[in-house]
């Protein structure tokens, strides 16, 4: 069985045409409400799939835990996780699955376009860079949400954060654990520049790298 986990909050205007679009690729999606105050909640449980719900809002990390977490324990083979306001397209899925039959872990990368602010460009080449040089991994685009793994991976990258900084911590165990690992370039629309992981964030990222590093 391969599985989808889709975390989500405050995402009623767009959760249930992502759980539409990814319903062409995959018969088992799962998502995972994280506290949210809109319709998020009714507007994916309209769709017929099958939702799981944080009371409180407790961060990314801990909502696409969660959903991984009931993904595993039900016998999912294969895991692809993808962001619920429609940046990433699910066209790509079929080719994450394709890709973890010999892979344990496969990341998705952006590809540059005009659309991609500036910033966000130069802080995901920098915070690369350290994984680099610190971790020996290439993977083009640290930051990106989008990617997938096999169940034993899942065993080994599990993530202790609650926030944006799982997908690095996901980066470290990968380089800890040895996991063999390809890439996907990925098609993404910015329908809001200021989502996601901000140039605070950024910083704290390098600076927990280096720290996990040292230590």
């Amino acid at each position: 069985m391969n599985a989808v986990i889709i975390p989500a909050h405050n995402e009623e205007n767009n959760i249930g045409d992502v759980i539409s679009k990814v319903k062409e690729f995959s018969d088992v999606i799962i998502v995972v409400d994280d506290g949210s105050t809109d319709k998020t909640f009714n507007e994916a449980i309209n769709q017929n799939v099958q939702v799981l719900k944080h009371e409180i809002n407790l961060g990314k990390g801990a909502a696409l835990k969660t959903g991984c977490d009931y993904a595993y324990i039900h016998g999912a083979k294969n895991i692809v996780v993808i962001d619920s306001d429609g940046q990433h397209d699910p066209k790509h899925i079929p080719l994450f699955f394709e890709k973890l039959e010999n892979n344990d872990i496969v990341f998705g990368f952006r590809q540059r376009n005009k659309e991609q602010p500036g910033m966000l460009k130069f802080g995901n080449w920098f915070i690369n860079q350290t994984f680099q040089v610190l971790y020996g991994i290439n993977v083009k685009d640290s930051q990106s949400g989008y990617r997938g793994f096999t169940a034993s991976s899942y065993k080994k990258i599990r993530w202790v954060a609650s926030d944006y900084y799982m997908e690095t911590e996901m980066l470290i165990n990968t380089s800890k654990h040895e996991l063999t690992y390809d890439l996907i370039p990925i098609e993404t629309i910015y329908s809001d520049k200021y989502k996601g992981t901000t140039v605070l964030d950024g910083v704290k990222i390098v600076v927990k790298l280096i720290g996990g590093r040292v230590l």
